[in-house]
């Protein structure tokens, strides 16, 4: 059954800051407040695609949606409303983690809300500072515990490449939010976009956005160390579409990127498995649905082993768990 959400996007509404890279219009395609019927219409098409109603969200992202005044609140939650039970297990906002007070929480469980995301982005207070967040390491930790309390799925969401950062900061950050156990986490490279304080400090030469290769490389590993606490990364870079791409100026971009990690991820573990082998045929195991993460884009990984003498054939085998890797001889 395919897995259906509704992403109804909130763009700048009720954020009481403009951080550096911030232009949600661009990121969301969106550039207008949401009415109750576009919430309707989206939901209404959502339902006639068949789905499995008992995972698939109708989500509110974009801006800080608890610190949108409440009536707008309220209005976006209840034309929601009548879709929960029938065709959507339940709700999830994002917002800062300094919009989420006892009185907020309350509010939103009663309207039908299941998940809250945070946008912590950094775990770093110098880094939260110099991009203009307006909140600190310990709000996040504080808003974390109490979603948490409130019965709420937490979600985490934090941003490498930073002005400010380095790989170091931001592995300490993916470390700090395994440690408050969140259910899902979304980790985006930072992009230099049009109309933004960091388009400005990118033209002044003032920052200089990590490489593609760097930012892939640095993500390989969050992803990994994710994983291996068993906490979901649902989202690894920008989506692509809305307007991200006519906006663009630099930065670590790609409609591929998740999937440029997952190769590292593989090609790492695939050059430790054939660390003390001497060249030949070998067969690799791996978990179902993996075989082209394995084999990397266009085959990337395979053609780097073949040039060493390595010839790989890829098999998808049942109770191989995802980045897991088993190898024997042909």
């Amino acid at each position: 059954m395919k897995h259906v959400n509704v992403s109804l996007f909130v763009p700048h509404l009720g954020c009481p800051h403009r951080c550096v890279f911030c232009d949600q219009t661009a990121i969301s395609g969106a550039g207008r407040p949401i009415t109750k019927e576009e919430i309707v219409s989206a939901c209404e098409t959502a339902m006639r695609t068949p789905h499995d109603k008992e995972n698939a969200e109708i989500a509110f992202f974009g801006g800080s949606f608890t610190a949108v005044d409440r009536s707008v609140q309220r209005m976006c939650l209840e034309a929601a409303a009548p879709y929960l039970g029938t065709g959507f297990s339940g709700i999830r906002i994002s917002t800062r983690p300094d919009a989420v007070d006892d009185d907020t929480l309350c509010f939103l469980k009663r309207y039908g809300v299941t998940a809250i995301e945070l946008g912590a982005q950094s775990m770093d207070n110098a880094v939260l500072a110099l991009n203009g967040r307006g909140h600190t390491a310990e709000d996040t930790v504080n808003a974390a515990k109490r979603v948490k309390a409130a019965g709420f799925s937490l979600g985490l969401q934090m941003m490498t490449g930073l002005p400010g950062s380095s790989d170091e900061t931001d592995k300490a950050t993916a470390r700090r939010f395994v440690e408050l156990r969140p259910g899902t986490v979304r980790v985006y490279p930072t992009v230099v976009l049009k109309n933004t304080a960091l388009a400005r400090m990118y033209e002044a030469g003032e920052y200089t956005p990590p490489t593609l290769e760097q930012s892939v490389n640095l993500c390989a590993a969050l992803l990994l160390t994710f994983h291996e606490a068993n906490i979901p990364v649902i989202r690894l870079g920008l989506h692509s579409g809305g307007n991200v791409d006519e906006n663009y100026v630099a930065g670590p971009y790609h409609p591929a990127f998740r999937e440029k990690c997952e190769a590292v991820i593989y090609k790492q573990k695939i050059s430790a498995l054939l660390s003390d082998k001497p060249p030949g045929a070998y067969t690799l195991l791996v978990s179902p649905g993996h075989a082209s993460k394995t084999a990397g884009q266009k085959r990337s990984n395979l053609t780097f082993f073949e040039q060493q003498g390595f010839r790989l054939r890829i098999v998808e085998t049942p109770g191989v768990g995802p980045f897991e890797l088993r190898i024997i001889d042909q």
